[in-house]
């Protein structure tokens, strides 16, 4: 009996062994399956990251080539209304002018009928007229003096005249050259955009994989944390002002500003904006290239772009109030310029990897946020 149990034990002792041996070897290949995943999912995702940091950087360079051609064709539709402005001028001056020609052809004329009415129709006759000579001769004077007055001043006038005629032709070329330009900044503007939405194709693609990962949520939180730190940056450097500016802050226009954009809020202040990330401002829907106004005099403190962001303008107010605006298109304000209430300071786009165009709005009060609805009216 006792054989036959050592017999069963050492049996069931090889089996054990034997299984084990077995798991161990399967646990192995397992482990090495799941290492060489792992691997293969670190490699791919490093190349994803890569590929997503080119196609930002890409995203960046035909956003920077799309502010460019906006600000160009901008400063360019000014050019067209200044030049505008000054034909209605010049159209006005010949206007006047000629008006004095008429004016001065009509004097010149009755002084010519009177001269002639005064000579008696007989002009020898005067001549010889011996004792109307002293009469003829003051009379003859009179005319010439007046008659040379009279010329001069119409060759004067009819050199003023060429002038404008010259000018006017010289104007309505600049015009016709500002238009062929106008129309070419416009169709570079349109391919570049449509360059800029191939690239934003690619760049949602490589988005909707990232999504799915922690990657996504990091990446946004970072340019979270830029814009924080880039704001806090400011806000110790307000004392540091690049120009002495009497600011006033914005406590007293609470309820009372004006929104910078025309258009509907898409997203509010405080509403979960990701994981564990709610919006800090308000997101407008406006139409791409509508002005963007400050909405209190201030100082411009930052213009520049900014990941997740794009294109950044942020104005100092005074007194720990800053206003930030980001997704233009492009900027029109360098840092150190003094803005008015209600002057353009951007144009509305849709930069910084924006699906759809609008605008980024943020108050901040000591590096704090605020509900801008409190504040705008």
């Amino acid at each position: 009996m006792r054989t036959s149990l050592r017999i069963i034990f050492g049996i069931t002792t090889m089996l054990v062994l034997a299984f084990a041996n077995a798991n161990e070897s399967r646990t192995k290949q397992d482990l090495d399956a799941v290492q060489k995943e792992l691997e293969k999912s670190q490699k791919s995702y490093q190349q994803q990251s890569e590929r997503f940091n080119k196609l930002q950087r890409k995203l960046r360079d035909f956003e920077l080539q799309i502010a460019q051609h906006a600000k160009a064709l901008s400063l360019t539709e000014q050019g067209i209304n200044e030049n505008r402005q000054q034909q209605y001028t010049l159209e006005s001056e010949n206007k006047h002018l000629k008006q004095q020609k008429s004016k001065l052809q009509r004097l010149l004329a009755g002084q010519l009928k009177s001269a002639y009415m005064t000579g008696s129709h007989d002009y020898s006759k005067m001549l010889l007229n011996q004792e109307h000579s002293a009469t003829l001769e003051r009379t003859l004077s009179y005319y010439d003096y007046f008659n040379k007055a009279r010329i001069t001043q119409i060759e004067a006038l009819k050199k003023v005249i060429e002038q404008l005629a010259e000018n006017q032709q010289s104007l309505e070329q600049k015009q016709q050259q500002l238009n062929d330009l106008f129309t070419q900044q416009t169709e570079r503007l349109a391919a570049l955009k449509a360059t800029k939405e191939q690239r934003q194709n690619s760049l949602s693609q490589l988005n909707s994989a990232l999504k799915q990962t922690q990657s996504a949520i990091a990446y946004l939180k970072e340019n979270e944390q830029t814009l924080i730190t880039t704001l806090s940056q400011l806000n110790e450097q307000q004392s540091e002002s690049l120009v002495p500016v009497e600011l006033t802050g914005l406590r007293s226009k609470k309820g009372k500003l004006p929104w910078p954009s025309k258009g509907r809020l898409k997203h509010r202040f405080g509403q979960r904006k990701h994981a564990g990330m709610n919006w800090k401002g308000v997101f407008i829907a406006a139409k791409t290239g509508d002005n963007v106004k400050a909405v209190q005099q201030g100082q411009v403190v930052f213009a520049d772009w900014l990941n997740g962001f794009g294109w950044v303008i942020v104005i100092d107010h005074g007194l720990g109030y800053m206003s930030l605006y980001g997704h233009a298109q492009t900027l029109l304000k360098d840092v150190g310029d003094q803005v008015r209430n209600g002057e353009s300071i951007a144009l509305v786009g849709q930069s910084g990897g924006q699906a759809d165009p609008g605008l980024y709005f943020e108050l901040r009060h000591k590096g704090s946020a605020v509900d801008p609805v409190k504040w705008c009216k």
